[in-house]
């Protein structure tokens, strides 16, 4: 950590240095292997630490899987939280597997607008529920004929132009 943290004193760049060692806590009948991350940037010091019995390249390992589980872990907490596939208190099987099903169905609905319209965007890497709340639950007024579908917004909706870039690629895709 100190070395983390003297070499982002001389460079002001963001500082990542990983290391293994072998560690045994007092309740652990033998000694494991450590994953250390030695991370320093302008926020402070970020150190981790993982047990693992994975060989291999510790920051490879660190990258690769952990970060990789905990993306994952993220993105189920992201469909729980700002989906609502939570909300299965039905006491019957079917209604719950429909919302359930139905929170899925959104999920992959962001991710598609994600990748499809949002690339190169502020809302790029964006969770759900920020999409939800600033690009698709606005007040507008829709106008429908038989050729085309008229969105009426507010001149004081701020993300406006973003709505209609999304709009744009949505339509040429």
């Amino acid at each position: 950590m100190d070395l983390a943290e003297r070499t982002y004193e001389e460079t002001q760049e963001k500082q990542r240095i990983f290391t293994q060692f072998s560690y045994a806590a007092k309740t652990w009948k033998h000694e494991r292997r450590i994953i250390g991350k030695a991370e320093y940037n302008s926020f402070g010091s970020n150190p981790r630490f993982v047990v693992s019995n994975l060989s291999g390249d510790p920051q490879q390992l660190y990258e690769d899987v952990y970060c990789a589980r905990g993306n994952m872990e993220n993105r189920i907490k992201e469909t729980q939280l700002d989906l609502f596939s939570d909300r299965t208190s039905c006491h019957n099987w079917w209604p719950n597997q429909l919302r359930l099903l139905l929170s899925s169905l959104a999920y992959i609905l962001m991710e598609r607008l994600r990748h499809l319209t949002l690339q190169g965007t502020e809302l790029a890497k964006a969770q759900a529920n920020t999409i939800r709340l600033k690009l698709l639950k606005v007040g507008a007024v829709i106008l429908n004929n038989t050729r085309r579908i008229q969105f009426l917004l507010s001149s004081a909706y701020p993300f406006k132009s973003l709505f209609q870039t999304v709009a744009a690629r949505l339509n040429s895709s």
